[in-house]
């Protein structure tokens, strides 16, 4: 394994699994920090641990950095833009991987543990054979606040890989997180069809109440939803070509459905009257922002998702022949060449 890059905005303590796990493997420590993590802190944190740590403030970082898509764009355009900073942080993952030649990287958010170190090198040892390798998540499921919500009222819910710990080569992977929830599982598409991916070994999701805020839930459901959609054709053995404008008005409405149906069977659980006030008022926000969601956007986003591929694609290809040669590998030249140096703290040269 090369690196271990993990997006991380909780406090920069929570970083310490992921610094357990690089000097382990023997590999590098990517920390891309916002919100309540620094790179300075991150710094301070492997002070005398022998770890190979690259840490970027990544607020700081130049705007033309990392491409304007016309996802986010469209998103912005039509109230629906997602308020996180995780795919631009895994985006610039990915770039960073090209430019320093890294093939083997894993992606881990930081707010999940690795018990078994060795599963992430299994993960990596299969990136011979597959485009991405993720682990499965436990403990505490991975899901939108509407999944766990249908959980939580007897509802069969399973979960997917995804971005929490994903093993993937960007050499081969042509594809990029655009700023939406469940930006990793767009990543895992091909263009038309989900890429060749797997499953390895265990990872583990720290608990966290998914009812929080009825906001979270809001937020999630444009994402929720297309994601889901897409999904729902692909298990059919559809391609992505065929979500058509009465694909998704079929689909929105069952979507619809589906949350009403959950909502109807929060009087039938055992929970607490509080958790039960906070799982309706969820399902309340994520009813709502379902209801704005026309067929017409969920079209010309797919359409703007592709496009946006190519963009990337583009982009990625750009840098390398810009810093690739010239920088020699060298992680401080790559970050020079980027304008990151003035941003980052590292052990590396």
């Amino acid at each position: 394994m090369d690196a271990i890059i993990v997006p991380i905005s909780h406090p920069t303590a929570s970083l310490r699994t992921a610094v357990t796990l690089a000097i382990e493997l023997n590999c590098t420590l990517v920390a891309l920090c916002s919100q309540q993590a620094s790179a300075e802190e991150a710094l301070r944190l492997v002070h005398n641990t022998g770890a190979e740590l690259v840490a970027i403030n990544t607020a700081d970082m130049p705007a033309e950095l990392l491409p304007q898509f016309a996802t986010s764009d469209l998103l912005s355009r039509t109230g629906f833009a997602y308020p996180r900073d995780t795919s631009a942080k895994r985006n610039l993952g990915l770039l960073l991987a090209s430019l320093l030649g890294r093939q083997r990287i894993v992606f881990l958010d930081d707010d999940i543990s690795v018990p078994t170190p060795s599963d992430l090198g299994r993960a990596a040892f299969l990136l011979d054979r597959y485009a991405a390798v993720g682990l499965s998540i436990g403990h505490f499921p991975d899901n939108s606040v509407v999944c766990h919500a249908h959980r939580a009222t007897g509802g069969a819910q399973r979960t997917f890989i995804g971005g929490g710990a994903l093993a993937v080569d960007p050499t081969a992977m042509p594809s990029f997180f655009p700023d939406i929830y469940n930006e990793d599982w767009f990543f895992l598409l091909d263009g038309e069809r989900l890429c060749s991916a797997a499953m390895v070994g265990t990872a583990e999701q720290y608990p966290y109440d998914p009812y929080a805020s009825a906001d979270r839930a809001a937020a999630e459901e444009f994402g929720d939803c297309l994601a889901e959609g897409v999904f729902w054709l692909l298990d059919r053995g559809h391609g992505i070509s065929d979500a058509t404008l009465d694909y998704w008005q079929e689909f929105l409405g069952l979507r619809s459905t589906f949350i009403n149906e959950v909502t109807d069977r929060i009087l039938l659980t055992s929970k607490p009257a509080d958790e039960k006030h906070r799982i309706a008022a969820a399902l309340t926000a994520a009813h709502a922002r379902s209801a704005r969601i026309k067929p017409a956007l969920c079209v010309a986003y797919l359409q703007a998702w592709l496009a946006d591929r190519d963009i990337w694609q583009r982009h990625v290809a750009d840098r390398v022949d810009q810093l690739a040669t010239s920088s020699g590998g060298k992680v401080g030249k790559v970050l020079s060449g980027l304008g990151l140096l003035e941003c980052s703290s590292l052990t590396i040269t």
